[in-house]
């Protein structure tokens, strides 16, 4: 289901994301929390459901022309090893493609292996960052999607 970033249950999602980061890498907050100001360019938010009840998120934006990004993905821990996180990142990717996107990047950290298996195992390969200052646990991949 596409919604924004202001509803409630994207906020809750996105609560739960950054909670569990700054479990993960307490020694440099990954990422920094997303507020409204950093909405600009979102193309779409999809939130991913199980027995009517939301359990992922992800968003996508334009990043330049013909790249778009995926970031904020999220499946929650309960949740997980259903295959949400799979059809949540296809969906992301269609999403892309919908906004002319020829190739997808997206950011991970280097403490979430589950992470970085499954974008691994859906033909995302990894690249130089397009940040100027990179977080040190980033780890950053792209996939093309023709």
């Amino acid at each position: 289901m596409t919604t924004s970033l202001k509803s409630p249950t994207a906020r809750k999602l996105l609560e739960d994301l950054d909670a569990e980061l700054v479990g993960l890498y307490p020694d440099h907050p990954y990422p920094p929390p997303f507020g409204d100001e950093e909405a600009g360019g979102i193309g779409s938010v999809l939130i991913a459901y199980h027995d009517r009840r939301a359990v992922g998120c992800g968003a996508i934006r334009q990043l330049e022309e013909g790249t778009a990004e995926i970031l904020r993905m999220y499946v929650l821990p309960s949740a997980r090893g259903r295959g949400i996180g799979k059809l949540l990142l296809s969906s992301l990717e269609a999403e892309a493609g919908d906004i002319g996107a020829t190739k997808v990047v997206l950011e991970a950290g280097d403490r979430q292996p589950d992470a970085l298996g499954l974008y691994e195992s859906q033909g995302y390969t990894r690249r130089e960052s397009w940040l100027t200052t990179p977080n040190p646990h980033s780890v950053f991949m792209e996939r093309d999607l023709a």
